[in-house]
């Protein structure tokens, strides 16, 4: 009979078609691919916050010693990133800390400056603003936001949870011992020149953004949530003053929402979606703003995947989905980072838990979004 020939190269085919054809079928790679919702599930970016013995002052100049070796972030995207335009002007940001709290710098180009509320606790982002968000302890409820606009007034206030899981604003909430100031590079309020822009400058101490008695401080390697936006108004000038444009339904036309790391959705309240920021008690200037974001925020994007699903779900059903099969996964075991995972979901009509466990830990989000860490079950 005669001989057939293998030479290497389809040796090498076949033996990678069996092995691609192992990998996709075999038990354990099976996973979901994040259909529908891969800007949701993207990695926010990361910057590491080095100590600073000398603490800035407040004034919003950025010109001390104290800030010269620190990191910017990169400049500002939309909040839904490359599905819209790169922004007109460029807005950025750095921080430091020492034993009281934290310390953010954040410089704002615009040819236009103006800022009209002057009231604390106004509505700021009714003008153009800079917004801080923080979330301390990564769960995605108690978490703070803090707003600044050119005229140096000031918005902050706590929420108990994100709106889109019922809760409303904490405006009464007035974070103690914090400082802000502004620097207008230019003038306020005149069109009839160019300006640079504007900077800003704030302290948050820790025992503003600790739940209980004593401040928590941060231990080297600590890590939190955080986000910054610009909000960006279009304006003309009328009778020598900046004014809203409207649409032709007489609305004002939508703001620009620039932030740092973007959210995939235009709504800042996605607490998830923040970047992460890590506490280092090296000095600043010692070593790059770099970090590696822990596995277990790898394994939460399948649990925020589930959630996803499911307000979807409920929104088209008035019920929650009662099993992974409906949500269209159907294979609960699969890899993350090389590491086998499980996971599953407990629900009602109008309540759901998910978890994912690998090792002796299990993560866990219900249909507030609160994520927590739970004990080994035998699930």
């Amino acid at each position: 009979m005669p001989i057939k020939i293998f030479y290497p190269q389809k040796v090498f085919y076949l033996l990678f078609t069996f092995l691609l054809t192992f990998l996709i079928i075999s038990p354990g790679s099976a996973q979901p691919k994040f259909t529908g919702k891969a800007d949701l599930l993207s990695t926010p970016k990361k910057y590491t916050v080095f100590f600073n013995a000398e603490s800035p002052k407040i004034d919003g100049k950025l010109d001390d010693e104290a800030w010269r070796n620190v990191e910017w972030t990169d400049n500002f995207q939309d909040i839904e990133a490359d599905r819209k335009p790169r922004p007109i002007w460029n807005t950025r940001a750095k921080m430091t800390w020492d034993s009281k709290g934290l310390y953010i710098a954040a410089e704002l180009l615009e040819p236009h400056v103006w800022a009209y509320l002057k009231n604390y606790d106004d509505i700021v982002f009714y003008d153009n603003d800079f917004e801080v968000f923080i979330d301390p302890d990564n769960d995605t409820h108690r978490y703070y936001e803090f707003e600044v606009n050119a005229l140096n007034t000031m918005f902050d206030l706590f929420m108990p949870k994100p709106y889109r899981n019922g809760s409303g604003a904490l405006i009464a909430y007035n974070a103690p011992g914090m400082q802000w100031a502004v620097e207008i590079q230019g003038t306020l309020n005149n069109p009839s020149d160019i300006d640079k822009g504007w900077t800003v400058e704030m302290f948050i101490p820790f025992g503003a953004v600790t739940m209980g008695n004593s401040p928590k401080i941060p231990a080297d390697g600590d890590f939190w949530r955080i986000n910054f936006s610009r909000v960006q108004w279009k304006t003309e000038v009328v009778d020598g003053k900046y004014v809203k444009l409207k649409g032709a339904d007489g609305r004002n036309l939508p703001e620009y929402n620039w932030v740092w790391s973007p959210q995939g959705v235009i709504n800042m309240h996605f607490p998830e979606r923040w970047a992460y920021l890590q506490f280092s008690n090296k000095p600043s200037g010692s070593s790059k703003n770099s970090f590696t974001i822990p596995y277990s925020e790898e394994q939460k994007k399948y649990l925020w995947y589930v959630y996803y699903l499911q307000q979807d779900y409920y929104q088209k059903h008035k019920v929650y989905a009662s099993d992974l099969g409906k949500l269209g996964i159907s294979e609960p075991i699969f890899l993350v980072g090389g590491k086998e995972n499980k996971l599953w979901m407990e629900a009602g009509t109008h309540q759901f838990m998910v978890f994912i466990s690998s090792d002796d830990l299990v993560y866990s989000v219900n249909n507030e979004g609160l994520v927590q860490l739970r004990n080994r079950t035998s699930k």
